[in-house]
């Protein structure tokens, strides 16, 4: 045989052998909601349904000691944890997805947007985030930076106080007119697919809407403005609307009070956002 042909036949072999395309399940992230913590009952059998419905790898993480962080850590120290966090597991170094619950996605969404050198977020699926702020809160005094969930109340008929004295949401909106941030909307719109579902019979999170970016129109109580309706959206402060036109955000409405979901609605809505893969030369 021609030895150049037994060259060529080697390299071939060789190059097949060591440059086959080879694909993997991109692993999620769960990031539970207010007053749990990942030890809980519930955290564990909801990482562990996600984990055994996708065949994905994933893990909750966790913030500080869980419950009483969740309640009484600034939401932006509690992003910067979780930034820090993220960058140092190794498992998520090539991109990951995000499930979050209530008001684990504003951490979900400081990871997005905030956080420097960070492997890519590729899908985020929001169960019940108060993505434009909740209008009313049990038990929340006054200026109480400290409380978690004060970093995203806003009241309509206050929203110069609220553009003043907020020290998480605005931010996170890109709501504050000198300060917006491009970066923030680059990493957001960066995102393959944005699932919003809201809860339909939801008592928490007031409005509901704003578990899809609807809320009220400042200065005001009323009307009620969907998604589409919003400043935030028209003018693309953090590229919603980029995303919806681009085919990429599912607006999605389920039945149930907070968190309240079906298995059926899980396996519809949630997993198929957990089983998309990574593909690389091996």
């Amino acid at each position: 045989m021609d030895k150049s042909f037994k060259r060529s036949a080697i390299f071939v072999t060789f190059t097949i052998f060591f440059f086959t395309p080879v694909s993997i399940s991109v692993p999620f992230i769960h990031l539970h909601g207010i007053n749990d913590q990942c030890s809980s009952v519930e955290a564990r059998s909801f990482t562990q349904l996600l984990r055994n419905l996708s065949s994905s790898p994933g893990y909750c993480l966790e913030i500080g000691n869980g419950e009483k962080d969740s309640m009484y850590m600034p939401l932006m120290q509690q992003a910067s944890i979780a930034c820090e966090k993220v960058k140092q597991m190794k498992e998520l170094s090539q991109g990951y997805n995000i499930v979050a619950q209530s008001q684990g996605n504003m951490v979900a969404r400081g990871l997005i947007e905030f956080c420097d050198d960070a492997p890519p977020v590729l899908n985020y699926v929001s169960l019940g985030g108060p993505h434009a702020g909740i209008s009313i809160i049990p038990k929340c005094p006054a200026g109480a930076d400290h409380i978690a969930p004060c970093g995203y109340i806003k009241l309509a008929t206050e929203i110069s106080e609220y553009m003043e004295h907020s020290k998480f949401l605005p931010k996170l909106n890109n709501e504050r007119p000198n300060e917006r941030n491009s970066t923030y909307k680059e990493r957001f719109t960066s995102l393959h697919n944005l699932v919003l579902v809201m809860f339909e019979g939801d008592t928490i999170v007031v409005p509901r809407e704003t578990c899809w970016f609807g809320f009220y129109p400042d200065g005001a109580t009323a009307p009620l403005l969907p998604p589409q309706k919003t400043k935030l959206y028209i003018e693309d402060w953090i590229g919603l609307k980029t995303l919806d036109d681009a085919g990429k955000v599912k607006f999605v409405g389920v039945p149930g009070d907070h968190l309240e979901m079906a298995h059926d609605d899980v396996v519809k809505y949630v997993v198929p956002y957990l089983q998309n893969q990574l593909s690389f030369s091996s």
